[in-house]
């Protein structure tokens, strides 16, 4: 049994500023030394942790002392075999998961709705997307999870594919029957790679679903700092079973990761680890309180829907994390980004995010009783002074998945120029425009716009839906590949994925 009260990194990082140590070594600060207006700001402490590989710091290229043993510690907290420290963000989790299966021009099956993140993975892999499109839940007009039957699908056609891709839980909280997927997945003999960015604390109580190291998947990217206390940039890359080289999967990591890594960052990693392993289970209870007040106090409020239980009875949904409370607010006549405005302008509140419909409310252990008391009365008096109710938005079903023309990787490298999008029928992206809600893609690089997409974007814009992904903030132009021949076989693409 390893010792869980231990805190490696944090541990040695506190020993060498007791040490007085005077450092002729990177970073050039030398302990805020050289930065005294932020020192003076952000405290001396919190400098002096500013450290680099040193003695008995470890290396983070190649951990052999203090972060090796605070990985080791990770990995057993989180039920895996191997756990990385990450501060370069999830994304390079998410990335450094695509590369380890995936050389150029092999399949990977995997959502439409994948964080920005993968698609960087799908170009600097060159890895072959084979999509699947998520469940839509009409009523608050967002994406869920895949289901077991369309990665079944996928994988009879492309039983090829190096590797599943899923989404456990998504931005809102859904969580797809992934214990279901890995099995069909293992069946092939296909690796479950799971973007688990929201999903650091569901190992910690058993209200919360089960997290993918639980529901048997190979590897997970899970952003710690999001849920589980540890500082922002900073995350964990958990794998098991024999399918993948933990080696293998380390020389990855080294390609991208910083060789300078945050020491503040990592020290926050052990800490949040020791944390939810010793003390999560109470500190989350306590979140689960709190977060089932918020819902009921913002049901009972006019004009206000609250996503709840019964979306786990919608295809592609197993599971709901009651701490993400997804709130519609069309009944008071105002759009997710209006209240979003509203109550940072007047109430001094800033939600997880906003799009067309809802607003997202993330409840987490740094929450108390004041807090949320002050959220539920900001709806409250919000909704107290609307007039104009029941002004409801149009979102209309998603345009058919384009056919692709070339790979996201030679998309990205080709020439391209801007052209104005009403005249890009038939013209091969170089970007992708993906639309919130639902959050699904309409067109990636490499993909041909389609004039079904063009309306839709127009429809949108018109509604001031959020469209994120293009250079032009306005999507007057996109960009498109110039003089580029097809790679890939013409025909149509189903909605299962590639022609």
């Amino acid at each position: 049994m390893l010792d869980q009260t231990r805190t490696p990194v944090f541990t040695a990082i506190k020993q060498y500023i007791d040490d007085e140590v005077i450092p002729f070594h990177v970073p050039g600060h030398k302990q805020g030394r050289a930065l005294p207006e932020f020192k003076e700001y952000v405290g001396e402490r919190v400098l002096a942790m500013d450290l680099t590989c040193v003695p008995g710091l470890d290396n983070i290229c190649n951990p052999r002392d203090v972060i090796r043993e605070a990985e080791e510690l990770t990995a057993a907290a989180y039920g895996a075999e191997h756990a990385f420290f990450l501060v370069n963000g999830t994304t390079s989790g998410i990335q450094a998961m695509i590369l380890a299966v995936c050389q150029p021009g092999d399949k990977i099956i995997i959502p439409r709705n994948a964080h920005r993140s993968a698609l960087g993975g799908l170009i600097l892999s060159g890895a072959r997307p084979v999509y699947i499109e998520p469940e839509i839940n009409a009523d608050f007009g967002i994406s869920m999870g895949i289901t077991p039957e369309q990665v079944e699908a996928a994988l009879r056609e492309h039983p090829d594919a190096k590797a599943v891709f899923v989404i456990s839980p998504n931005y809102y909280g859904t969580v797809p029957p992934l214990k279901e997927i890995v099995a069909i997945a293992h069946s092939y003999d296909v690796p479950v790679l799971v973007d688990e960015a929201h999903g650091a604390h569901l190992k910690f109580h058993p209200a919360l679903p089960p997290s993918a190291m639980e529901a048997g998947a190979d590897l997970a990217a899970t952003s710690a700092h999001k849920l589980a206390g540890s500082l922002t940039q900073s995350s964990y890359l958990l794998l098991q079973g024999g399918r993948l080289d933990p080696k293998h999967i380390k020389a990855v990591l080294n390609l991208s990761q910083t060789t300078s890594p945050s020491y503040i960052l990592l020290a926050s990693l052990d800490v949040a680890r020791k944390q939810m392993i010793l003390k999560g289970r109470k500190l989350l209870e306590r979140t689960l309180e709190i977060a089932r007040w918020i819902r009921g106090e913002l049901s009972r409020i006019e004009g206000l829907a609250i996503m709840g239980e019964e979306v786990t009875s919608l295809p592609g949904c197993s599971y709901l994390d009651p701490t993400k409370i997804t709130v519609n607010v069309q009944g008071l006549g105002l759009s997710g980004y209006e209240m979003e405005t509203l109550l940072r302008r007047e109430y001094k509140i800033q939600v997880e995010l906003s799009d067309l419909y809802n607003v997202l409310l993330l409840v987490s252990i740094g929450d108390n009783e004041e807090t949320a008391g002050k959220l539920v009365a900001a709806f409250k008096d919000i909704a107290r002074k609307r007039s104009l109710k029941n002004v409801v938005r149009f979102c209309p079903p998603l345009p058919a998945i384009p056919r692709m023309a070339v790979l996201p990787r030679e998309a990205f490298y080709s020439q391209t120029y801007c052209l104005e999008l009403d005249y890009a029928e038939g013209e091969i992206s170089a970007e992708a425009i993906t639309a919130y809600p639902p959050g699904i893609p309409l067109v990636c690089p490499g993909e041909v716009i389609t004039r079904e997409i063009i309306d839709y974007v127009n429809l949108l814009k018109r509604e001031h839906a959020d469209l994120q992904g293009p250079e032009d903030p306005e999507l007057k132009v996109i960009r498109v590949l110039k003089d580029t021949v097809s790679i890939l076989e013409h025909g149509a693409a189903s909605r299962a994925g590639l022609a």
